[in-house]
């Protein structure tokens, strides 16, 4: 049976490049299907966050459907494991689901930059979705080098962000592009997933259901 740990933000505001406030937290339609498609073809799935804090739904994404299965794990999204007391080696794979959460908090949790360097250097699966990628920027090793240099990979896009009209205070396209990674995206809105070996990236909400299939393929 394989082992995947969701690693989901804690965060419920993002500072805005203006300095505003913006209520914020996980997208339940990537939370939802991170770990519903694992489960239903069998594997098994933990829920962590930085510091076991419960994470909190951002309220733009909410719907009925996700609601319903978002309540069915409720337990687990009220009591998840403790980000920094995961032990690697209990995970064949790690995904980093997205909403503005992960800007705030996971692009610069060590313990998050720790587990994925470990991840990456044992050719473990990888992956993230959305804004989830700005998890990747933590993976950054002790002598400066980007986990992921050289790596293909998507992420929500600035044209996403343009878009979706939210002063975003940094560009998590361009910081990765500025960290070495080779960004693929595709058209706004579209399903878009990339896999790089065991890198597995998804571009926006759209890509939920097509990054957790992926990530199941990468695991066989």
């Amino acid at each position: 049976m394989s082992r995947v740990l969701v690693v989901v933000s804690a965060a419920d505001e993002l500072v805005l490049a203006d300095g505003s406030r913006h209520a914020t937290g996980f997208w339940a339609e990537e939370v939802v299907e991170s770990v519903r498609v694992p489960r239903e073809a069998g594997a098994r799935v933990d829920i962590a966050t930085p510091g076991g804090a419960r994470p909190v739904v951002d309220a733009a994404s909410r719907g009925e459907e996700f609601d319903a299965y978002l309540e069915s794990i409720s337990d687990e999204l009220a009591s998840p494991l403790v980000l920094a007391e995961v032990d690697p080696a209990d995970y064949d794979a790690v995904v980093l689901p997205g909403g503005h959460g992960p800007m705030a908090d996971l692009a610069g949790d060590p313990a998050l930059g720790k587990l994925l360097v470990s991840f990456a250097d044992a050719g473990k699966v990888v992956a993230a979705l959305c804004h989830g990628p700005a998890g990747l920027l933590s993976a950054v090793r002790e002598d400066g080098s980007f986990a992921f240099a050289g790596r293909r990979m998507t992420a929500f896009t600035d044209e996403e962000e343009r878009q979706g009209g939210l002063a975003v205070p940094y560009s998590v396209e361009a910081r990765l592009r500025e960290l070495g990674a080779v960004l693929e995206t595709g058209p706004a809105w579209s399903s878009t997933v990339v896999v790089d070996g065991t890198l597995v990236t998804g571009q926006n909400p759209q890509s939920s259901v097509d990054t957790a299939q992926a990530v199941l393929k990468a695991l066989a």
